[in-house]
């Protein structure tokens, strides 16, 4: 077994692991302080501390309850995303290189489509959260979906079970 046979695997596990202990706090902060991160929300989509421009304000979502719904599925998909993480870590702690890169792949996925789609995408541009310079998640948001994406390559790239236990 080659040194890269070896080295990716466990590259793999830690990025995981990290990633998932990651978007665990982040659910768990979510859920144990509420409302912090629910003023976020609500602004965001309220576009209220944008520029105001009379031809992006017809966007903003100004009903609470919609904002809050939105709040509450986004703390679900981060308690998912970081179930799938933990499980993922556990596999390619077990050595099941497979069923771990599948794993990590469907989690980290699922933070690149909340944070890239989610945040960047329909926060960032469809409510010009890029405007506020009180509610402007995009530095955060751009940081996981990166973080997440090296996670995703180096689980690509660690060999599969029938490639690592193959003799030279």
């Amino acid at each position: 077994m080659s040194n890269t046979q070896r080295t990716l695997p466990l590259a793999a596990t830690v990025l995981t692991g990290v990633l998932a202990l990651y978007i665990a706090l982040v659910a768990f902060g979510n859920i144990t302080d509420f409302g912090t991160n629910q003023q976020f929300v609500r602004h965001v989509l309220a576009m209220d501390t944008t520029f105001k421009d009379d031809d992006l304000m017809w966007r903003a979502i100004t009903n609470q309850g919609v904002q809050d719904a939105a709040y509450v599925a986004i703390i679900v998909w981060e308690t998912v995303a970081a179930l799938v993480l933990i499980y993922a870590t556990w596999l390619w702690i077990r050595r099941d290189h497979a069923g771990g890169r599948r794993m990590t792949t469907y989690g980290a996925l699922m933070l690149m489509l909340l944070f890239g789609a989610g945040f960047i995408g329909i926060g960032g541009e469809w409510f010009s959260m890029w405007q506020s310079q009180d509610w402007n998640g995009l530095d955060a948001a751009t940081r996981i979906f990166l973080i997440s994406g090296v996670v995703l390559i180096i689980a690509q790239l660690s060999p599969g079970d029938a490639e690592a236990n193959r003799r030279p």
